[in-house]
């Protein structure tokens, strides 16, 4: 009896334990189960966080996209060169109107350029669209001051051009036409460099040849508005002339005759720009005296050629590069008020003191030696100078800003036409 006692306590401990083990062995599964569910759903729960915020981060990672993309410089093409044909180049005033186009060129050409500008009619975002880029570089610097850089080729270009810029400070105009000269001759003569000089029309003054060739000495007056300008540029060829001779300095000057294009100043007083912004604003169009003074205009383009072609050329003598076609102001200042489509009217004022009555280049010497002359037609040129303009105008309008061109800030005369 006692051994049946113990056989049956020890079947209920056998089951005991089997469902004590049961019971555990459901707890153990039941525990991992809940630890499995709080995973997932905690997992569910930091997988819907996160595809909330990357909704809410994805039009600020679209936005950051836009941003570098229109940040990431992209230059106009360029051409490769090698170490042998590539050439280091510098640019006095390569800011300004013609500089810019001529910075265009040569660097679109394979060049390394360097282009010096003190700001005073130049402007930054003539050339922004280099910056960067590993052949260009920009250095703020006036060039009465001396300069020491190693370069092959110097274009000289550092001079106010417009009458009101020059007449505005007619002694620092100077000083840029003389000390500004003699210290890039002084960099050409150490660094071995050739250098040419943008010389002007302005150094035949009112001629009394016409039209004017290279041979010819000028009428100019030492003592009037626009001598600081005129006699400027004169003294600049002497200076060269007589490093070259003196020196062995290789020099080419190329006198510059009525440009205009895109780029072009907007208020810098000179006939193109004046009658264009003129035209678009509905103003009279101011001409000086009768009208029946003569210019003969080209387009920049044209003349950033002749000025390559000239630089690398074997012609040491003042080379004429202009446009032969002569108008006068007043055909000139009708064909404006044409294209631009403008109600506005032609109003006469007293003439400008010392105003060249004809202007016209001989370019046989240019067409003969360089091969070069003007092929952009005037109305084309014009038309692509009104449409830059225009742009221009649209762009301050929505700043509410529209600036208007001012006078020369002289004592006596006028402005003159340029």
């Amino acid at each position: 009896m006692m051994m049946r006692v113990i056989w049956l306590i020890s079947g209920l401990n056998r089951r005991m334990m089997k469902i004590l083990l049961a019971l555990a062995l459901i707890a153990y599964i039941a525990s991992v189960w809940g630890t499995y569910t709080n995973m997932r759903s905690i997992q569910d729960g930091e997988m819907k966080i996160e595809q909330r915020i990357d909704e809410a981060v994805a039009p600020l990672r679209e936005k950051i996209r836009d941003l570098e993309q229109s940040l990431s410089q992209k230059y106009p093409p360029v051409k490769f060169l090698s170490e042998k044909d590539r050439k280091r180049i510098l640019i006095t005033g390569g800011a300004g109107f013609v500089g810019s186009h001529l910075t265009d060129k040569l660097m679109m050409d394979g060049h390394e350029v360097t282009v010096v500008d003190n700001f005073f009619t130049g402007r930054k975002r003539n050339v922004e669209h280099w910056i960067g880029h590993e052949n260009f570089e920009l250095i703020n610097h006036d060039v009465v001051e001396p300069l020491y850089i190693e370069v092959d080729q110097i274009y000289h270009l550092a001079s106010p051009a417009s009458p009101p810029n020059y007449m505005y400070n007619p002694i620092k105009t100077l000083k840029t036409n003389t000390i500004g000269t003699l210290n890039m001759l002084g960099l050409a003569k150490r660094v071995g460099a050739r250098l040419l000089l943008a010389s002007t029309s302005e150094v035949y003054g009112d001629p009394e040849e016409h039209p004017q060739n290279e041979e010819y000495w000028g009428h100019v007056n030492p003592i009037g508005p626009r001598a600081c300008y005129d006699e400027g540029k004169r003294v600049a060829e002497t200076m060269c002339y007589a490093y070259m001779k003196q020196e062995g300095v290789e020099v080419r000057v190329a006198r510059i005759f009525n440009t205009f294009g895109s780029r072009m100043h907007m208020n810098d007083g000179r006939v193109v720009s004046n009658f264009i912004l003129q035209a678009l604003q509905g103003e009279p169009l101011t001409v000086y005296g009768t009208g029946s003074q003569t210019r003969a205009f080209q387009y920049v383009s044209d003349l950033v050629n002749g000025l390559v072609l000239l630089m690398n050329s074997n012609i040491s003598s003042p080379v004429n590069l202009g446009n032969p076609e002569e108008h006068t102001i007043l055909e000139f200042a009708r064909l404006i008020k044409s294209l631009v489509v403008s109600r506005s009217q032609i109003q006469f004022l007293p003439e400008a003191q010392d105003d060249p009555q004809r202007r016209r280049p001989d370019i046989r010497k240019a067409k003969m030696m360089l091969g070069w002359e003007p092929v952009v037609p005037l109305e084309e040129g014009l038309n692509k100078t009104i449409h830059y303009f225009s742009r221009e105008l649209e762009h301050q309008a929505n700043n509410q800003y529209i600036p208007k061109p001012k006078a020369a800030r002289m004592k006596k005369g006028r402005p003159r036409h340029n």
